[in-house]
């Protein structure tokens, strides 16, 4: 028996990607790539990771070019993002939480991540003060030290990907991290959550609760918090199958 498993992308959601903090849109590369061999039409979106509200704002922007259902991916401060952005929106059909934040309403993701023990990420963090994008002020941008990037972020990347990736890190700005989730899209909005068990950013006890706490479908994978580039078929499945399960017919 065969099964067409690539069908017309017209009858497959549209996949939107959001990556998070010290990353760009191409560490969803490997998935990217995936998803396009199995017939999804996909958009990455450049997170600007200048604080929530304007990253939410972005990403709605995003979010209303596309016709037809949707199936969100957020990862790491991604999934603050998407939790926001998808909240009243129809066409978002699943959510897809990828070693990513599925925040309570009044959480923010620097609160929540040190509420669990083995998380790494804060002791590696540099702070580098630059004019505000609204000339108001200073503001902190945050980096990884690069010494310390594939240790804390990704352990299970190849050095010489690693060393790229420490090179040319995306920083975040402190407030983004510090802000409070103010909507839960995912109380709404059928979700996934990919659970990385040696995560030193996110730890996996963390993912865990949050997930089961939505009441999300979870699936814990080996990697690192850089899963979506050292383990892309296993993000690509997760987001799959939520297509499958939540655009059916």
């Amino acid at each position: 028996m065969s099964q067409n498993t690539t069908p017309d992308a017209s009858t497959k959601p549209t996949v939107v990607l959001v990556h998070g903090a010290f990353v760009d849109s191409s560490s969803w590369n490997g998935v990217l790539a995936e998803l396009r061999r199995d017939g999804y039409p996909v958009l990455t979106a450049a997170n600007p990771l200048r604080g929530l509200d304007a990253d939410v704002d972005y990403l709605r922007s995003i979010l209303n070019s596309v016709d037809g259902p949707v199936v969100l991916a957020g990862h790491s401060y991604g999934g603050v993002v998407i939790s926001e952005a998808a909240d009243g929106n129809p066409q978002v059909r699943a959510l897809v939480y990828v070693a990513g934040f599925i925040l309570e309403e009044g959480e923010s993701a620097g609160e929540l991540a040190a509420k669990f023990p083995g998380a790494q990420l804060a002791g590696s963090l540099r702070r580098v003060p630059v004019t505000a994008p609204s000339g108001e002020g200073p503001v902190d941008d945050l980096y990884i030290d690069q010494e310390q990037f594939r240790g804390v972020f990704a352990a299970d990347v190849p050095e010489e990907v690693t060393d790229l990736l420490a090179a040319t890190q995306r920083p975040i700005v402190a407030d983004a991290l510090e802000a409070k989730a103010t909507r839960t899209a995912w109380k709404t909005i059928p979700s996934w959550n990919l659970v990385t068990l040696k995560d030193l950013a996110i730890p996996a006890e963390a993912q865990r609760f949050m997930g089961e706490r939505a009441g999300s479908r979870s699936v814990e994978v080996d990697a690192s918090h850089a899963v979506t580039v050292s383990q892309p078929g296993a993000v690509a499945r997760m987001i799959e199958e939520a297509a499958r399960a939540t655009t059916a017919g």
